[in-house]
């Protein structure tokens, strides 16, 4: 709404006025004197658009003007399904529900049964994380045991060729899984490592074998969405979940504070999420423009 709100302080028209003429010079103007790079006009421009289309379909306007315009330069974003916090947070509950505290394992050999068990409730935690704190699965696989600070109730996620190093807050509800995670499942895990390994979450040696050596977590990733996506036909990937934490953080903490969370290097990386809020932007101006 703000980018909105700026175009009709800057274009001083009605709405029933304003021509693709002036969405040009709008957008001339961000260019020149506002120095906005392409990726910042295509979002004003996909806003204005959003906003034009919702009176077009209201019938306020005979014509979108910014109908079949666009920002040359600009790469494509895919948009996802968004799971607001709460929505996250019932994806992570059923999850829990199903797979760690409900779970029949009467199916799986008695010799298979304690990993199979340890690696769901690992998973859990690292869900948690994912939801909670938005990090990527690569973060996730370079978190050690002393980036936590359950004292502090802090989680450093360590900076990679794409992102940026940042300390973010835990949430109350996730202390005491963290605790949990340390205290019991944690060192189960660590039996089945033939060496003493700093990460936060261990993997687990093939059925086959008793022991790994392995360090690397990636692995873990596909049974998981497998597994979420029994829950949830809604749910595609991580990159999802993560856009949604993003997008949510967006509206609470607004640009720079939420770059400064997602590790994102350059702000117009962060605004890239707020075309995934187009939703929440036709219920503003629904409220603006109750016909």
């Amino acid at each position: 709404m703000r980018e909105l709100a700026l175009f009709l302080s800057w274009i001083d028209k009605e709405e029933t006025q304003i021509t693709k003429p002036d969405i040009l010079k709008h957008l001339e103007y961000l260019k020149n004197k506002r120095n906005l790079e392409n990726i910042s006009r295509s979002r004003v421009l996909n806003s204005l658009n959003h906003y034009f289309s919702f009176l077009h379909k209201e019938q306020q306007i005979n014509v979108n003007p910014c109908a079949f315009l666009k920002i040359r330069g600009t790469k494509k974003t895919s948009l996802y399904r968004i799971y607001t916090t709460e929505e996250l947070q019932q994806l992570y509950d059923n999850f829990y529900l199903l797979f760690v505290r409900n779970y029949d394992n009467s199916h799986i050999p008695k010799n298979q049964r304690r990993q199979s068990d340890l690696s769901k409730q690992r998973n859990a935690v690292i869900l948690n994380i994912l939801i909670n704190q938005g990090a990527t699965t690569k973060e996730i696989d370079t978190i050690e045991l002393c980036d936590l600070d359950l004292m502090n109730a802090t989680l450093k996620i360590r900076g990679g060729r794409k992102s940026s190093e940042r300390i973010l807050m835990l949430e109350a509800t996730q202390i005491g899984i963290l605790m949990n995670y340390l205290q019991n499942i944690r060192p189960q895990l660590l039996e089945y490592h033939t060496q003493e390994n700093e990460k936060l979450f261990l993997t687990l040696p093939e059925y086959s074998k008793q022991q790994t050596d392995s360090p690397n977590l990636m692995h873990v990733f596909k049974p998981l969405i497998k597994q979420l996506k029994e829950i949830d036909s809604n749910f595609l990937n991580f990159k999802q979940i993560r856009a949604s934490v993003i997008t949510n953080w967006l509206k609470v903490y607004g640009l720079r504070k939420t770059q400064n969370m997602a590790g994102h290097r350059h702000i117009s990386t962060t605004e890239r999420y707020k075309v995934n809020d187009l939703q929440q932007l036709t219920d503003d101006i629904s409220k603006l423009h109750p016909f």
